[in-house]
């Protein structure tokens, strides 16, 4: 016998099962309600009760909120990756006598969202989706909430980049795809597949031609993008199967110019720690530099960081801004108050486009707009040419703003059904009905007056409630003056209630009335929403502005808190850094602890290369860092935290800093370092910055030592002649000056002492030979019986294994190759071994080869063990 489905559950699986990946929400009187495996793991993720009910038989777990609530329930859903279907009631339940019709008003998944719960206001929400097409890979990134649509194509490498660049909350690509995708990009991204026939060109095309009411891309300049036009409207596509139609503040689609920006890869943006960090409370540099105070300026300075500009005209533009702020400090302040006054413009703008903009929204939308005028005042009267250049781009909207003041209260509500939003004024009929509403006191007061006066009752009271409404309250003791035409309605302990002809009459006129009003409000507010949307593009225009100057004002700001200088470019390749300090660290000193500035000069012509040596913890991997950072805040039109900088434009900037194990990849620490230095040593330019540190530390000494010293040499005969600083613990590699005139060796100082040992954390010329690791032991307080073996068996390595003693060793065995006569000469491995030492050149080893030999012939031996030396 066929199980009984209520008409509910019929209505829900129905729903569902065209849903079958998202949590679906369906509205149910006040509740929205989860049911099975939705509500298993909505009670898990809300921390609500989980309870089941049998449906014809069947038991089906329930979990649910109020409908009220969904603004505090929604958020944690999405932020747990979740897609929720927002299923609501279509028609008024009073209004039908079968199930009331429901259907899903909006998908909200974690790239699509215009939920301000859900979203950061100083960071994009990005929905991104990948074409991989035959050569090349297509992207796109679209921002809903904003309205903000970019596209790009390139390598694997180059996608990769612009992933943990713009960071984006999902991420679309074909079904047919699911294991190239975590292969190419790992497995850190909330995903979500897509049909392959969504992936195919005329459609992608068509989707966009047909939204942007173009009959060509190439306005845009993505026109040359096949693969990423195929992933832009893979975008599109996916906006409309969540149910988000109003898409008119989505005016263009830029393109990301690959040459436009410094190169930086996904390591070099990990190691840096530009705006995230996977050390838990750590401090990143955007944590530091981000003065900016609106939400689209704090959205702009992440994008500037993650896209630092090649182009010096554009560079020296924003410098040419900062320098104006820095000379005008009250000019500054001014834009800097007005600025306070501004609300997220771009977002605030989308709902209007989407539909999704309350009263109140609407005049904080006028009151940001109001407050660009004497940004815009200041601005005009600059004498910089680069600023007003920037003033002449923000729009007054005169038009927009007074419309708004004449259709809308000042103090509007948030919910339009609460009334008292449109204006005293703008509408005559709306004035009337107000006018019958709020005259019912006065009306009733005369009416109480007159009917006391006929009854001779002083007591009478006219009053309201829900269930009755209007009835006029007379007390027990009055009940025998109560005349003939008045109708009982309630009877109380000590007292009657009557409702009169009169009294009806007034009721439905004032009960009519504000309803009218609810209506009319109502309707007036959607026709100024959809008369607003014509002014989309010149408010978006003012939020880039806005932006753009809240982010100069902001490099403004910190150059003055952090005393940075503005830097020089010239057309050189040189970087020419005087007393550089690393942004994050100094701020993160005590106030009685100063920076210890330092100087680092490269070119191609006598300094390509440094080689950093010096203790562990003496502040190797700092000087690197903050090398690296003050080219990007340079170039990213910032002043810098240095005494003077001069530099030619850099175009690729590599990072190997640090080490971190991809156990889940199956990678070790080395083949993560290994991985890391093969992909800046096949994409070093003449104009690349490149920072090593402590390449080779995950293998042995010995492999270690070869593979610095051979990359070292790549490095410095490569055509390029990239700039190069090495900091590394292999004393051995300072050899390379020797051989390598454009490598010179500094080191980090120390100051010994007695027992201890002082870091001076200054670069200086020449190289150490020292790596103090036992006194840094110490200071992480190993236990002293284990600080003192260890330095007894320092002793003994240092006393055995000296530099020149390893090059006597291999003398010795070269001088003592007679000896090896004893061997079977037939055998391979001892004819091998006796032409390695018979071309030695012992004359010219040095001791590193020396040391490096010897461990060579060791291996060639181990392979053999049956081979025994005769002593």
């Amino acid at each position: 016998m066929a199980k009984k489905v209520t008409p509910l559950m019929k209505q829900y699986n129905t729903i569902k099962a065209k849903y079958p990946d998202a949590l679906l929400l369906f509205r149910v009187g006040d509740f929205y309600e989860t049911f099975g495996e939705d509500a298993v793991r909505a009670a898990k993720i809300l921390n609500i009760t989980l309870t089941a009910r049998n449906n014809g038989g069947d038991h089906i777990e329930l979990a649910g909120f109020p409908h009220h609530s969904l603004h505090t329930y929604l958020p944690k859903l999405v932020m747990a990756g979740c897609r929720v279907a927002i299923c609501d009631q279509l028609e008024d339940p009073k209004q039908t006598k079968t199930i009331v019709k429901r259907g899903v008003t909006e998908l909200v998944t974690p790239g699509v969202s215009l939920n301000d719960d859900i979203l950061s206001s100083k960071s994009n929400n990005f929905l991104a989706a990948i074409h991989f097409g035959s050569k090349k890979i297509g992207v796109s990134f679209l921002d809903i909430s904003t309205g903000e649509f970019l596209a790009s194509e390139g390598s694997a490498e180059y996608i990769d980049k612009l992933l943990q660049n713009f960071n984006p909350s999902e991420v679309l690509f074909s079904k047919q795809k699911r294991k190239l995708f975590s292969e190419t990009f790992g497995d850190q991204f909330h995903v979500f597949h897509l049909e392959d026939w969504v992936f195919q060109k005329d459609y992608s095309e068509e989707n966009l031609l047909k939204h942007f009411e173009v009959t060509t891309l190439k306005g845009f300049g993505v026109g040359h993008f096949e693969e990423g036009i195929i992933a832009a409207g893979a975008a599109l596509h996916y906006l409309g199967e969540t149910q988000h139609n109003k898409l008119n503040h989505i005016t263009k689609i830029s393109r990301i110019a690959e040459d436009a920006y410094v190169w930086m890869d996904r390591f070099t943006i990990r190691n840096l720690e530009l705006y995230y960090s996977n050390q838990q409370n750590a401090v990143t540099l955007l944590d530091i530099i981000d003065k900016t105070i609106s939400p689209m300026g704090g959205r702009m300075l992440k994008r500037w960081m993650a896209l630092p500009l090649k182009n010096v005209e554009e560079i020296t533009r924003r410098h040419h801004v900062v320098q104006y702020f820095l000379e005008h400090a009250l000019v500054l302040e001014k834009i800097k108050t007005s600025t306070k006054r501004i609300g997220d413009l771009e977002r605030l703008i989308s709902k209007v486009a989407t539909g999704k903009i309350n009263p109140r929204e609407v005049i904080q939308l006028k009151n940001s707009l109001e407050a660009i005028l004497p940004i815009k005042g200041e601005i005009s009267k600059a004498t910089n040419e680069s600023l007003q250049v920037l003033g002449e781009k923000l729009n007054e909207c005169e038009t927009l703003r007074n419309k708004i003041k004449q259709t809308l209260q000042e103090e509007a509500p948030v919910n339009i059904l609460k009334g008292n939003t449109i204006a005293a004024g703008f509408n005559e009929e709306l004035d009337e009905l107000r006018a019958i509403s709020k005259g019912g006191k006065e009306y009733l007061d005369k009416m109480l007056e007159r009917e006391t006066e006929r009854t001779g009752i002083s007591s009478l009271k006219i009053a309201s409630n829900n269930v009755f409404g209007y009835y006029i309250e007379v007390r027990n003791t009055h009940k025998d003056k109560v005349p003939q035409e008045w109708i009982r309605k309630q009877t109380l302990v000590s007292a009657e209630r009557y409702i009169t002809e009169e009294l009806k009459e007034y009721e439905a006129k004032i009960l009519g009335a504000e309803e009218k009003i609810t209506t009319l409000e109502q309707e007036i507010f959607a026709a100024l929403v959809e008369w607003m949307l014509q002014f989309i593009g010149i408010v978006q225009q003012n939020a880039s502005g806005i932006a753009e100057i809240d982010c100069l004002a902001s490099f403004a700001t910190h150059a003055t808190e952090a005393n940075y200088t503005r830097p020089i470019f010239d057309e050189t390749t040189d970087l020419h850094i005087q007393e550089g300090r690393h942004p994050v660290i100094e701020k993160q000193l005590p106030p009685d602890a100063p920076f210890i500035a330092n100087d680092v000069f490269l070119d191609r012509e006598n300094q390509q290369i440094i080689m950093i040596t010096g203790p562990n913890m003496s502040g190797k991997s700092a000087i690197l860092r903050q090398t690296a950072l003050i080219v990007l805040l340079a170039q990213m039109g910032s002043f810098v935290p240095a005494k003077e900088v001069r530099m030619g434009v850099v175009d690729k900037i590599f990072t190997r800093v640090g080490a971190s194990d991809n156990i889940s990849m199956g990678e070790s620490t080395f083949m993560v370092e290994m991985n890391e230095t093969a992909s800046i040593l096949n994409n070093i330019s003449e104009r690349s910055l490149v920072l090593l540190d402590e390449i080779g530390r995950g293998t042995s000494t010995y492999d270690g030592i070869s593979i610095a010293w051979a990359i070292s040499e790549f490095l410095h005969e490569h055509p390029s002649r990239a700039k190069v600083l090495f900091a590394t613990h292999y004393h051995e590699i300072n050899e390379m000056t020797e051989t390598f005139n454009r490598i010179k060796n500094y080191n980090v100082s120390v100051k010994e002492l007695k027992d201890d040992v002082l870091f001076l954390r200054k670069l200086v010329p020449g190289g150490s030979h020292h790596s103090f690791g036992i006194h840094v032991a110490k200071m992480a307080g190993m236990p002293q019986a284990v600080l003192h073996r260890a330095n007894k068996i320092l002793k003994r390595l240092e006393k055995s294994h000296s530099s020149e003693e390893l090059s006597d060793k291999m003398k010795d065995i070269a001088k003592d190759e007679m000896q090896l006569s004893f061997f079977k000469l037939d055998d391979p491995l001892l004819e091998e071994l006796r032409d390695e030492i018979i071309d030695i050149d012992i004359d010219t080893l040095t001791p590193v080869e020396a040391l490096m030999k010897l461990n060579e012939i060791k291996r060639m031996l181990q392979r053999n063990a049956s081979v025994k030396f005769k002593k």
